[in-house]
């Protein structure tokens, strides 16, 4: 069964709240609505989310305080903050937003085939991201748990092969698709999500590179071949 992803929308106004959800329906991800930055916060307390459309006007707790404490939390600081206002005040106000920890800065009215297609690609990275981990994880309870495996045939004291041959497989669809993620970023202008694909495949990379540690005749031993960092 395919995850979906969560894109959290926070706007004091549920019309437009409304507006989002018809225009990200057809991404077919799970949207969660937050109608104050205080609910915003509450909800990331719990859920993990791709992305964060964020209202700059609401009462109380406005978009970019919000934003500072999203920032400020070492388990959402990460999460993709796309801003959306209705009033431009020019350069200083959307310099306030970057500096805000934002990915991008969309003023109302917007285009919606623009706002999903910036969505869609941090929802992408997100799904990538979650794959990784999963890989990672049945890395690393492989090299944990070796110890309790059945015996290899005789003459290898390595790591089944079966195992390692499905955990192969796996990464490699999850790499290949990591380059064409970043063959379409390729001529983007969103340096945010060029910058995320390539902190991807370089974490790729590493869990590669632990793999074939594991591999009959790698020379280092299953049992010291180290699984790359998440965070």
């Amino acid at each position: 069964m395919v995850q979906k992803a969560k894109i959290l929308l926070v706007d004091d106004r549920p019309e437009n709240l409304l507006a989002l959800e018809a225009i990200l329906s057809a991404l077919d991800q799970t949207l969660v609505r937050a109608s104050s930055g205080e609910e915003a916060l509450k909800a990331l307390l719990t859920d993990d989310f791709a992305v964060i459309l964020l209202d700059v006007q609401m009462p109380g707790m406005d978009g970019f305080e919000t934003a500072a404490h999203i920032k400020r939390r070492e388990r959402t600081r990460d999460i993709p903050i796309i801003f959306l206002t209705a009033i431009n005040h020019g350069p200083h106000h959307t310099f306030r937003g970057y500096a805000a920890g934002a990915v991008d800065y969309i003023s109302k009215p917007f285009d919606p085939w623009v706002l999903r297609a910036k969505v869609s690609v941090f929802v992408e990275l997100y799904m990538k991201n979650v794959q990784l981990r999963e890989q990672a994880s049945l890395l690393r309870l492989q090299l944990e748990g070796g110890g309790h495996q059945p015996e290899a045939p005789s003459g290898d004291e390595g790591e089944p092969p079966g195992l390692l041959a499905e955990l192969s497989a796996r990464l490699a669809a999850v790499e290949e698709q990591a380059e064409a993620l970043s063959k379409q970023l390729g001529d983007s202008a969103d340096s945010a999500a060029v910058a995320t694909a390539a902190h991807l495949e370089r974490k790729l990379t590493g869990l590669r590179r632990a793999l074939d540690a594991l591999e009959p005749g790698a020379g280092g031993g299953g049992s010291s071949a180290q699984v790359p960092s998440q965070n």
